[in-house]
């Protein structure tokens, strides 16, 4: 078995506020004059070692244990296998 480092977003649906993001997205450009920034959105990472007999498993595993243990509200929030990376 080979141990991966699984990185899950979770974030707010597009439709969803995210007064977090927007209160960042405030201060980038009224206080900071970042004028070239757009749109800020906000979201939690979770960082999750596993052991799997591959790549495309642990990515499933994971997917899979978020959606069964509910990690987030389906109803407002997305949750994504960001990233995969062997740990050695």
């Amino acid at each position: 078995m080979t141990k991966y480092l699984v990185t899950v977003l979770i974030e707010n649906k597009k439709e969803i506020d995210d007064p977090e993001g927007q209160t960042i997205y405030r201060d980038l450009v009224l206080k900071g004059g970042y004028s070239f920034v757009k749109s800020v959105r906000s979201a939690k990472c979770l960082k999750i070692e596993v052991e799997a007999a591959s790549k495309a498993r642990a990515r499933d595993e994971v997917a899979r244990m978020c959606d069964e243990l509910r990690i987030y509200n389906p109803v407002v929030s997305t949750c994504i296998v960001d990233r995969i990376e062997i740990i050695r």
